[in-house]
């Protein structure tokens, strides 16, 4: 049986399909819109997170940055302090070599007048110290050297004035403009790290913490300062006390048989409690003595003198009197002694009697004494010196990224200290270094 379709009902399924492929065109259309949407929406997304990731890198950059500025600054005050050292160990040895031409020259004088004679000296104590007396004549006029307006005087007097107008001076412009010496470099680093050009100055920044104010402080010349230029002054055998004794080896009486004619040779370099460098020596010949009143004592000849010391009211704290007789012709020595002073003549190892002539012919060097000094806040050792950041700038479409980020310059030594002991921070040695660190609130990000 043959059937035939019927013409209305094929025309009604073409039609049924034509609308349903019209449908799934709308629905193409929406799905590829959406796709659309999302991929913008991501790719602006990544623009924002390739933003914060340039901006933090180059925040990073800048932190550190100013972070070295920190530790250079801080190096800078260490080598600061150690030149003060220097300085100071120069002028020990110019306040040394004052009191040493002052002795020559005062030497120069008694030998030269007989009192006592060269060759006494080397028939008492042998030929080298006889010798060493008789070149005194070569001294001569040297005690002008350490006069006020003399060539040693005026050395002392130029270190003094670069401790107080250059390293001093230096040190204050440094604590001084730190802060801004700091913000400028990390402002300058952002800019470098970003190919728009953009002032340092346009930069949304903003320090959220920072512990530079009170990190160091202004110290008087004494403490740390004193304690290196006193252990630096031990390195040098120049500085070290001149203290020798020769005793001629015969019996002079058989009242005192041990006691024997001396040869005293006195002096010191230090630095006495206004922070200033005094130096004094002297030398003297002691001939044993004795008589019925008052038995065996030593008669001195003062041989040679020279004191340097700090500013007045600075006196001599060793034996002496203010106005030594120029000669004993009219007087004996003991009497005088007995009379007029508390020396002990019997058993004693000073030179009074040059001691009181080196006081009577001092003179005294312009100086300030031990310069001030900055070193790491007391209290505060072991505290690095951080600070936080805040960067608030226009990513894609001027919307404003914020990035944080932190850095702190510590103290560590390169090497371990021989002696094992830890070494706290300090401003002394130049072991200033930086690092990034974590921003406190690192843990509350803000989008």
């Amino acid at each position: 049986m043959t059937h035939i379709a019927c013409p209305t009902s094929r025309s009604r399924h073409a039609s049924s399909h034509s609308g349903q492929q019209g449908q799934a065109m709308v629905l193409g259309m929406l799905l590829a819109g959406m796709a659309i949407t999302v991929f913008v929406r991501y790719f602006f997304v990544g623009q924002v997170v390739a933003a914060k990731a340039k901006q933090l890198h180059s925040l990073d950059a800048a932190a550190y940055s100013a972070a070295l500025i920190q530790a250079r600054s801080l190096n800078m005050l260490a080598y600061v302090n150690r030149a003060h050292v220097g300085h100071q160990v120069a002028m020990a040895h110019l306040v040394t070599l004052g009191s040493w031409a002052m002795l020559g020259g005062t030497q120069a004088g008694q030998l030269s007048s007989g009192n006592p004679p060269a060759h006494l000296i080397a028939f008492m104590f042998g030929p080298d110290h006889g010798a060493a007396y008789a070149a005194a004549s070569r001294a001569a006029g040297m005690d002008g050297l350490a006069r006020e307006q003399g060539e040693l005087a005026r050395a002392y007097k130029n270190h003094d004035t670069v401790v107080r107008q250059v390293l001093s001076r230096a040190q204050e412009d440094i604590v001084r403009a730190l802060p801004q010496a700091r913000e400028a470099a990390l402002r300058q680093a952002l800019a470098d790290n970003y190919s728009m050009q953009i002032e340092p100055k346009d930069f949304d920044l903003r320090f959220d913490q920072d512990n530079w104010p009170g990190y160091v402080q202004r110290y008087a010349g004494q403490g740390q300062l004193r304690d290196l230029v006193e252990q630096a002054a031990t390195l040098y055998r120049f500085l070290d006390p001149r203290d020798h004794t020769a005793r001629n080896p015969w019996v002079v009486d058989a009242r005192c048989p041990g006691l024997r004619h001396e040869l005293r040779r006195r002096g010191e370099t230090r630095l006495d409690a206004s922070g200033l460098w005094q130096s004094i020596d002297t030398e003297s010949f002691h001939a044993l003595r004795s008589n019925r009143w008052i038995g065996c004592y030593h008669r001195e000849y003062a041989m040679g003198w020279g004191w340097l010391p700090g500013p007045l009211p600075s006196t001599m704290d060793q034996p002496h009197v203010e106005n030594p007789p120029d000669n004993f012709s009219s007087q004996d020595f003991w009497r005088w002694v007995r009379d007029a002073t508390s020396w002990d003549i019997a058993s004693g190892r000073d030179n009074p009697l040059s001691n009181s002539r080196a006081n009577a012919a001092r003179r005294r060097w312009e100086g300030g004494g031990l310069p001030s000094f900055y070193d790491t806040r007391a209290g505060r050792s072991g505290v690095a010196l951080g600070f936080s950041v805040t960067l608030r700038h226009p990513g894609p479409d001027t919307l404003p990224v914020t990035t944080r980020s932190a850095a702190e310059t510590f103290f560590e030594r390169p090497l371990p200290r021989s002696d094992g002991h830890a070494e706290m921070d300090n401003l002394f040695h130049p072991y200033w270094q930086a690092r990034l660190v974590s921003h406190p609130s690192q843990n509350k990000d803000t989008p």
